[in-house]
């Protein structure tokens, strides 16, 4: 390995990191936390069949199931300003990122509570607890643990995903490289170091996921 190959390895480096920091990482947090709050929505009106949001839901998880992100990203940044709605690349990167993940986790939770015996629901309104109270009580509780590593997974998929952002302009890691690899002309070393990156922010979130799955397996 040359000195030059060196040098651009430990320039480069930090600048990524950088990137990763500002964006990728407050990219993949807000937009899980915003579509995961979505999802539970979406799932507890899909749990108690509401007929007419049901098939509301139904269709929005078809629809955001059923096409690409990449196709997603570019309706909302380059689509939408055709119609006066015109959002800076993180802001429509965070909603599509949150509509997308709603759509999938959604119905891992659903899923999810519905494995729960309808017996325990039936037991907790019986002892004078209201439908509300049972479901965030005695129903959530139980589906969180055997959501949780679906969820967490989600995540770990959410931060290779959002290298899709720099499509739509958003200065990430992977764009960050991109730019680093036109000036120098080292794609190989640079797209491996970018790489390397991801790899080590997505073994942070396993072992987070699993002290996290060792703390709801004793709760």
């Amino acid at each position: 390995m040359s000195e030059r190959v060196i040098n651009i390895i430990c320039e480069s480096f930090p600048k990524i990191l950088i990137s990763g920091i500002r964006f990728t990482i407050p990219l993949t947090i807000l937009s899980f936390l915003l579509g995961v709050v979505l999802a539970f929505i979406i799932a507890i009106i899909q749990y108690k069949n509401v007929k007419v949001l049901n098939t509301i839901c139904r269709f929005y998880i078809w629809i955001f199931r059923g096409t690409p992100l990449l196709v997603q990203l570019f309706i909302v940044f380059y689509g939408l300003p055709n119609i006066g709605i015109v959002l800076p690349p993180f802001t429509a990167a965070v909603i599509v990122f949150s509509l997308n993940e709603a759509a999938y986790a959604a119905e891992s939770i659903r899923a999810a509570l519905t494995s729960i015996d309808k017996g325990q629901l039936e037991a907790a309104l019986m002892v004078g607890l209201t439908y509300k109270q049972s479901i965030q009580r005695i129903i959530i509780p139980q589906a969180l643990r055997t959501v949780f590593p679906v969820l967490f997974n989600e995540v770990i998929s959410m931060v290779k995903d959002t290298s899709l952002a720099a499509n739509i302009t958003v200065a990430e890691m992977f764009m960050t490289t991109q730019r680093i690899v036109a000036r120098t002309y080292e794609p190989l070393i640079l797209y491996i170091e970018v790489g390397i990156l991801y790899l080590i922010f997505s073994t942070i979130l396993a072992y987070i996921q699993r002290k996290g799955e060792i703390k709801l397996s004793n709760w």
